[in-house]
């Protein structure tokens, strides 16, 4: 199959095809005699796995190491579900994250709707943001610490 018609029977461009095969994700298929590349049928459903395991979050590298696998005849399931369950605790941290960030959002929203800007001295640059100790430790708890964990 020629990398157009690869294109159209899979719904990527012969561009996304052709940096696949760049990237490793696809052997370099065999060629005609005028050059061009001819590529086997199985490789729709191989461009097909790539797609979705990219959609579920996984990286080129990690795709690539479950392909090897495969390709070595390896069943890749024990691999891919620790790829899986790493990409869960990596969503569950940034939640956290986000979270804690949420809240001292909110905080600092509540006290900008109580903050008369008229009441602002020359010498404070924003007092919704530095007012006092109070508000360093619900900016400081929004920001992860060294291990990227929310304080």
């Amino acid at each position: 199959m020629r990398i157009g018609d690869l294109a159209a029977h899979t719904g990527l461009t012969t561009k996304t095809i052709r940096f696949y095969e760049d990237s490793g994700l696809l052997p370099p298929p065999p060629r005609t005699p005028g050059g061009y590349r001819d590529y086997p049928d199985r490789t729709a459903t191989r461009l097909r796995f790539v797609r979705e395991a990219q959609s579920a979050g996984l990286t080129l590298a990690e795709i690539r190491s479950v392909l090897a696998l495969r390709d070595d005849g390896h069943a890749p399931c024990t691999h891919v579900s620790t790829l899986i369950h790493a990409h869960l605790d990596d969503i569950d941290r940034r939640i956290a994250e986000l979270t804690s960030a949420r809240t001292a959002l909110r905080s600092l929203a509540d006290r900008a709707a109580d903050t008369d800007p008229a009441a602002c001295g020359a010498d404070d640059i924003c007092t919704i943001l530095s007012p006092g100790k109070a508000s360093r430790r619900v900016l400081r708890a929004a920001r992860p610490d060294h291990r990227g964990r929310p304080r």
